[in-house]
Order: C-alpha cells, then structure tokens, then sequence
C-alpha cells in the first residue's frame, strides 16, 4: 500500500514572518509536505486590518488549505503561532491530522498583558518596529544563543525589524483579545507534541508543562539552552523531534 505523507502547516510567531522556519524546510521535507506561509501582514503577504484576531489569522491558513486542496495537516506553531493553531483547531478540527504547539500556552491574558499588548500597538506606529525588535532580543533568545551565536542574534533581529508598523500594531491587538482556550485541551483528540525551551522566559516550562498535562496523550519536549524561538536556536533537536513526531502518525 502506498502511503502519503502529511503536510504540516508551520505557523509563526510575533512579529515575525515564514523565514523563521528556514531552518525546518528541508529538515521535515523528508518525512512531510511542508507550508510555510507568511501570516496577513508580516513577510510579503496583504495587508492587516486594523485589528487581527487569531481566528482572522486561522480563517486565512483555512483558506490557504483549501487553494491547495488540502483536507487536513498537521497544524504547528510556535508562540503567537500556538495560538492561531489552537484557534485553528477550535473551528475546524475535522482538519487537524496532529498538533504541534511550540513555545506557547493556552490561557488569555491578563489585563496587565493586554495592557501592554496596546502599548505594543502603539509604539510600533509612533517610535517604529526596529525600537521594539530591539527590546525583544533579550526575551525571544537564550542568554546561551545571544553570547554563542551572534549571526543569529543579528538575523531574528532583522526579521523582527523589517515587519510593518500596520501588521505588528494589528496583531498585537488580535492577540490582547484572544479568548483561553485551557477548557478546550481536554477534549482535543489528535497526536499532540509540545516543545518548548528550556530558558523560554516568555514562556517557562511551567506554562507548557501544564498545557501538555490538559491534552490527553501530549507529549512535552525541552529543548536545552533554547529560549522562545527554539526552533532557530536548537534546530537539530528540534527537527528531529518533530520528524519522529511526524513518522509515528498513522499514515493514510
């Protein structure tokens, strides 16, 4: 019997764009059919609305499946991305084969957080994407990748600096009011894999270590001297992990 192989829909994060997964398109072609698409916005994709919640971002990447003819992928994505995913998942989950969800969580923000998502809407209109890339560095990487791999540092940088004003301002804004989602893991039916870092200050691992214990069956993996973007500063690992995630899944 000759069998297909998934196509895994790789999700990214804030305020990036699809070249954060340079480092997985060749690795996880090998054991699926990979997309990598640019969220609304960011990269060169159209233009945001004002605001862009995470099911605005779902419905796009829906729409982007049925273009392609495709019924069902492996939905992963990793922050912001973890989100869209889990929105994804809340609409369609008929379409969902398996769940990656990296570096995220499930809860909705605070009123703090939500706070200072407004404010990140607003600087990045009044004082620029580049001033907020640059307060980012420090959170989004390992203290271990920002004094061993300075080209990388240089690189997320960059991307994080090139996004819009309109798209960053947008998508934070869709992100301060995204709803929890923790009543939902327990009734999520799919092979899970959650990875995260394991100097993620954004997102301890505690966060994820109790988001993987409301999915029935997840597995949780940490990746060592890996921050927030742990796919860029432990790739090997990280690869890896999702191809043997990938190669364990029924296949049609």
């Amino acid at each position: 019997m000759t069998t297909v192989k998934p196509t895994i829909l790789l999700i990214h994060g804030f305020p990036q764009d699809h070249t954060l997964w340079d480092p997985q398109l060749a690795a996880l072609s090998e054991v699926a059919h990979v997309l990598a698409p640019d969220l609304r916005g960011f990269g060169n994709s159209d233009p945001p609305k004002e605001v862009m919640p995470m099911q605005t971002f779902a419905r796009d990447l829906c729409a982007l499946l049925d273009e392609r003819g495709i019924d069902r992928a492996v939905v992963c994505g990793l922050s912001m991305g973890g989100y869209v995913a889990l929105s994804f998942l809340s609409l369609w989950p008929e379409r969902v084969q398996a769940l990656v969800l990296c570096n995220t969580k499930a809860t909705a923000d605070t009123p703090e957080a939500r706070e200072a998502r407004h404010e990140t809407a607003r600087n990045a209109k009044q004082k620029g994407v580049a001033v907020i890339a640059r307060g980012m560095i420090g959170k989004v990487l390992s203290l271990h990748t920002r004094t061993e791999k300075p080209e990388l540092v240089a690189q997320v940088g960059s991307m994080m600096a090139r996004q819009s004003p309109e798209a960053v301002a947008a998508a934070s804004l869709g992100m301060a009011e995204r709803p929890d989602r923790m009543a939902m893991l327990p009734s999520i039916d799919v092979p899970t894999l959650v990875i995260t870092g394991e100097a993620d200050e954004l997102m301890p691992i505690a966060t994820s270590k109790v988001m993987a214990e409301a999915i029935p069956g997840a597995k949780l993996v940490v990746l060592p001297n890996a921050g927030h973007l742990s796919n860029l500063e432990a790739p090997e690992l990280f690869n890896a992990t999702v191809r043997d995630f990938l190669a364990s899944l029924p296949r049609a």
